[in-house]
């Protein structure tokens, strides 16, 4: 039964962070499997269970490019960049669609912050634009502002609109026109990574996403809107 990281695990990713190529990585890719890989692993599958009492259908799939994210950097798209992520990300996500296009309850941590989150933190075109028609809905659109307020309110950090103009088919004097003005849907809390030792660890996370669970119920039903249009 997992209940906290290593000790050694704040440490590897300071060392990860100074020493940031291959052949370092390779010489030490062991010790990333038994501190970093395997136990994430092992947060995985408790934390899904976890999640079960709040999201029966939530997916939690220990395995990378299941809810673990490659540590390898596509330098395709960031050849100027580092090779390796000192950000470890994890996600659990529901529905049928990509999981960074579906409501989640999402988490990453480095060798000092833990940002812990749950909504969608950017919509690709499609559902941008499947957003939109959305909350044309006034009734929709309102719950959504109303639920971002509460997370406000519980002390919650939210998202900056993306864009400074409403788009066309929405005008000021609409209710919470200002939900259009978003690029994504999320909430979101940091806090020292040191909590990643703590055994308190699964409680924390399991009482902030319970408090997010309106917010993320709310992008669960824009994501089947989404796959229905």
């Amino acid at each position: 039964m997992f209940t906290a990281f290593s000790s050694e695990l704040l440490p590897f990713l300071r060392e990860l962070e100074a020493n940031n190529n291959k052949t370092w990585f390779e010489a030490n890719k062991d010790r990333y499997h038994d501190i970093v890989l395997e136990p994430c692993r092992a947060f995985v599958e408790e934390m899904g269970e976890h999640l079960m009492a709040l999201v029966p259908t939530i997916h939690a799939v220990p395995k990378v490019n299941g809810s673990l994210f490659r540590i390898y950097r596509d330098q395709r798209f960031h050849f100027d960049e580092a090779p390796l992520k000192t950000r470890i990300g994890i996600i659990f996500w529901q529905g049928s669609g990509k999981r960074m296009q579906s409501a989640s309850f999402y988490l990453h941590f480095d060798k000092e912050t833990l940002f812990v989150a749950a909504g969608i933190r950017k919509f690709k075109p499609p559902l941008l634009a499947a957003y939109r028609a959305f909350i044309k809905d006034d009734a929709r659109r309102v719950a959504l502002a109303a639920i971002m307020s509460k997370m406000h309110d519980r002390g919650f950090e939210l998202p900056e609109p993306r864009y400074k103009r409403l788009p066309r088919d929405f005008d000021a004097a609409m209710p919470a026109a200002h939900m259009a003005l978003y690029d994504g849907v999320y909430a979101y809390t940091q806090t020292d990574a040191a909590l990643l030792n703590d055994p308190k660890l699964i409680d924390t996370l399991y009482t902030h996403y319970e408090a997010m669970l309106p917010l993320h119920s709310w992008t669960h039903e824009l994501t089947l809107h989404a796959a229905e249009a």
